[in-house]
């Protein structure tokens, strides 16, 4: 089967202290792919993202260039190997490869991915870890309509630079709902929320509505 998907994030971060200050920023994600199987167990995909920034909160657009191979090992297990080349506009690039394990058992939904992540001008090659765990379920008897929810955590197993932090670095939410207008077109609406955990200030914490469009044929 082959796929298109389009995404479409848009929104704000901001920044938490105790003394409620923060530092409003607004973005917007566009995240493209297109699959095709190659046999009844394996596909590939291409995807692409883009993601405009704020300059007012120092943050800078990103885009990412990604090939996965996806393999499925059970009926409801798939793992999947991709590399990545994400340009950091105004930041240091960076090259990812990355390996992921997918899981479903009934509602209940998992995915683990492993990351490994040069950077340009790094000390090292960067190792992180996320865990997701999800939800998802028919909201209609005839399953046009459904619901998810998902939160995945970012673990820094190794820094890109001597020195820089490692374990729990960050946590990433999701909360949608996702309507089936054909057999080959699907649009969903979600609230995401993202937040960086930082030693030596305030959490960073962004939130954003995002909608997707996924095409198959």
């Amino acid at each position: 089967m082959r796929a298109i998907a389009v995404a479409i994030a848009a929104g704000g971060a901001i920044m938490a202290s105790p003394a409620m200050a923060s530092d409003d920023a607004f973005e917007l994600w566009l995240n493209p792919s297109i699959g095709t199987d190659l046999d009844d167990d394996t596909a590939i995909e291409l995807e692409t993202a883009q993601r405009f920034r704020s300059a007012s909160d120092g943050r800078v657009d990103t885009y990412f260039f990604r090939g996965w191979l996806k393999q499925d090992v059970a009926d409801n297990a798939t793992l999947a190997g991709a590399v990545e080349y994400r340009v950091n506009d105004g930041g240091s690039n960076e090259v990812r490869t990355m390996q992921q394990l997918s899981t479903s058992h009934g509602i209940l939904k998992t995915r683990l991915r492993l990351e490994q992540r040069f950077v340009d001008g790094a000390d090292r090659m960067g190792l992180r870890l996320r865990p997701r765990l999800g939800v998802g379920f028919d909201l209609t008897d005839d399953g046009r309509w459904s619901a998810g929810a998902d939160a995945e955590l970012f673990w820094t197993l190794r820094g890109n630079n001597v020195g820089s932090d490692t374990g729990i670095t960050g946590l990433r939410t999701t909360v949608g709902v996702e309507y089936a207008v054909s057999d080959r077109l699907s649009l969903g609406v979600s609230y995401l929320r993202q937040q960086d955990f930082e030693d030596d200030g305030p959490d960073e914490i962004g939130h954003a509505p995002l909608i997707g469009v996924e095409y198959s044929f």
